[in-house]
């Protein structure tokens, strides 16, 4: 739901202005999440203090900073603004400056006939004065005149027409709301154009804080006073502490990263150290752009799963990374999109999903056979619109995302999977025993060694490169970044195979 925040420029016990927006707050609590932020505790402008120093302006330049919009309803003292509304404004726009890039809608409830409109005509001036660059919304103005009058015992509106014409306000201020949302998009016209520094910030960005700083996490959690540890984040549908958010991600079954629309590398699910993921991630990248993530070798097919994502060209591209007869781990790139479809980054999951395979095979009976008339599918998904790549592709060259080869290379070449359109099985000489659990047969009657696979160059979004070594398996060839601890490699049976403990399946 949208996020709105309303201040009201009076901090008299009676305010018309705070009823007017405690109005719209309740009329419109269906459409949006209108918050009312109280402005009585906040000092009296000194420039020689930092807003660090006083919690009440903190916390009010953190919750104008984490809306959408904001709704400024102003009293008129003297044919202007009144004291209480300019004092806050000054606070905001020192040293922090959260109205900046910020949608305003102004209205205004006054005793009198003319409703504000000289107060109105005045803050707008200042709202968009340097330091301040608030984007106010031109026209539509809200006078509410005979406040007074205006408000029945239970504090609504009386006049129908008023209220209608709240409305029509209301809905022009959403769109004009998204427009200007869209104003620090980067709005790259092709693949080749998308900013792997990070140079372009989005209303999301941490200003000053280097994004290369190890300890950009901790100095960039500082300058924004997040929330951590028991503090409660309202989400769409639940309340969460920190800890209680980070308990859930990290008993995610795959591995999680997140990039910005930025392209800022801001998150991950540490859920172990480096050594141990699929996917090796160390926890000083964190907050470091793209570019510094990934060689340099793969940076152009970087950009193309971003443009193909941003764009909306595809909503996920997936290709596998590391393949074997005991694992097969594929990464999967989502566009994440918010509330306007404006695209805000890319969610990764790294996941294993051959024991998955295998306790489907065990649990349901089933086997893995060839098909000989099946046309194997291209190992990359998602990116046909972006680079013409062809869906029917040879699995067995490289890939046209990461140059990785998802198929081994194997003397003969094998049938497809079924289901998948992957090979599951060696070529075989005379047809093997039955797989005495499941009624599989998998294996054959002489069993090789795995041929060698080719160099799996680095995954497209996080730079991890797994290539396959003859004696400890998985490794990394990227001296900057962490091998993985290799999963062992089978061993070779007698024809007559036992059942694989796990999953009844015979591997043999």
């Amino acid at each position: 739901m949208v996020k709105l925040v309303g201040i009201a420029g009076s901090i008299g016990e009676q305010s018309y202005n705070r009823m007017l927006l405690e109005f719209i707050r309740d009329h419109f609590k269906k459409t949006v999440d209108i918050e009312i932020l109280d402005i009585n505790d906040i000092p009296v402008f000194n420039e020689d203090e930092d807003h660090d120093d006083n919690p009440a302006v903190h916390a009010l330049a953190r919750k104008i900073s984490g809306a959408n919009g904001v709704i400024l309803a102003t009293p008129e003292h003297n044919h202007t603004v009144p004291a209480a509304m300019k004092n806050v404004i000054e606070w905001l726009s020192n040293n922090v400056h959260p109205l900046d890039g910020k949608a305003v809608w102004i209205v205004g409830a006054s005793y009198h006939t003319q409703g504000s409109s000289r107060a109105q005509l005045h803050l707008k001036q200042i709202l968009e004065s340097p330091g301040v660059n608030a984007f106010v919304m031109p026209g539509n103005e809200f006078l509410l005149s005979n406040a007074k009058e205006a408000f029945d015992a239970d504090g609504n509106l009386k006049d129908s027409g008023t209220v209608g014409f709240l409305e029509s306000v209301m809905k022009k201020f959403l769109t004009f709301m998204r427009v200007i949302e869209m104003l620090d998009a980067p709005d790259p016209k092709n693949s080749h154009e998308e900013d792997m520094e990070s140079k372009h910030p989005v209303n999301t960005t941490v200003p000053d804080v280097d994004m290369t700083d190890p300890e950009w996490v901790e100095k960039a959690a500082e300058k924004t006073h997040a929330a951590s540890g028991g503090d409660y984040v309202k989400l769409d549908r639940g309340l969460l502490t920190v800890d209680q958010l980070n308990y859930f991600l990290n008993s995610m079954a795959g591995e999680l990263t997140f990039a910005d629309d930025n392209n800022q590398f801001i998150y991950y699910n540490k859920k172990t150290d480096a050594a141990h993921m699929l996917a090796p991630r160390t926890p000083d990248q964190a907050g470091d752009p793209l570019s510094a993530v990934h060689p340099a070798r793969v940076v152009e097919h970087v950009k193309q799963v971003l443009y193909a994502l941003r764009t909306g060209e595809s909503d996920v591209v997936s290709m596998p990374a590391q393949t074997g007869p005991n694992q097969h781990v594929m990464h999967y790139y989502r566009a994440m999109r918010d509330e306007n479809r404006r695209y805000r980054g890319v969610n990764e999951l790294v996941i294993d999903i051959m024991p998955i395979l295998k306790y489907y095979l065990a649990a349901t009976g089933q086997k893995l056979v060839k098909d000989p008339d099946a046309v194997p599918m291209s190992p990359i998904t998602g990116l046909d619109a972006v680079t013409s790549a062809s869906k029917h592709s040879d699995p067995t060259k490289a890939d046209a995302t990461s140059g990785a080869s998802a198929s081994k290379s194997v003397e003969e070449k094998p049938a497809a999977d079924a289901t998948s359109g992957a090979s599951a099985s060696k070529s075989v000489e005379e047809k093997p025993a039955t797989d005495t659990t499941s009624g599989a047969s998998e294996s054959t009657e002489a069993v090789k060694p795995a041929a060698a696979e080719e160099p799996i160059d680095a995954d497209a979004l996080t730079g991890a490169s797994e290539e396959t070594s003859s004696e400890t398996g998985y490794t990394s060839d990227d001296d900057s970044t962490p091998a993985k601890k290799p999963a062992a490699a089978p061993k070779p049976e007698s024809e007559s195979a036992d059942t694989d403990a796990t999953s009844g399946a015979s591997e043999s």
